[in-house]
């Protein structure tokens, strides 16, 4: 599995259900690298897309503990076990956790690499991924130049998992 988030120089990716910012071209990143692929969310995460539509040309899965939870053009789990299960019949490699901070939590020990695009501005934030930065067992291993955009500063990360894990 992989991640793939944007975040601010505290690691924040939220606030109030939103994203921090809004960059067209991490935008466009993020499309380039989920698209034919599977992507797993929470329900408020899914719900908080355009119009609450499932991500075009992905597999959506939704991580719910709302048993009522229910939309026929995604698929819905109920527990981490049931995506155990759903995930068994995708490649890992096909994989990617698109959030929100709490299945970002539960799913990062399983993630083999986590794309970041670092937002070098800090920001009201209420949802936080993990700082890599501070962990051992995560290794930046690629960083693109700084880019800009309406005078934000940022750039696209990758870090490998050193310790590998299967299945969640």
């Amino acid at each position: 599995m992989k991640a793939i988030v944007a975040v601010d120089m505290n690691w924040g990716i939220g606030f109030k259900g939103d994203l921090l910012q809004r960059i067209p071209e991490d935008m466009k990143f993020f499309k380039q690298m989920t698209v034919g692929k599977v992507v797993v969310m929470g329900r408020n995460t899914f719900e908080s897309l355009p119009t609450s539509n499932p991500l075009k040309d992905r597999t959506n899965i939704v991580l719910s503990k709302n048993r009522s939870f229910n939309h026929d053009k995604v698929i819905v789990c109920e527990s981490q076990s049931q995506l155990v299960q759903k995930l068994d019949k995708y490649s890992t490699d096909d994989v990617f956790v698109i959030g929100g901070e709490a299945i970002y939590t539960m799913l990062l020990p399983f993630c083999n690499e986590a794309y970041i695009t670092k937002i070098e501005s800090r920001y009201s934030a209420d949802k936080y991924f993990e700082n890599l930065d501070k962990r051992d067992t995560w290794k930046l291993v690629s960083s693109s130049d700084v880019k800009f955009y309406e005078g934000i500063r940022y750039r696209f990360l990758k870090y490998v998992n050193q310790i590998r894990q299967c299945k969640p």
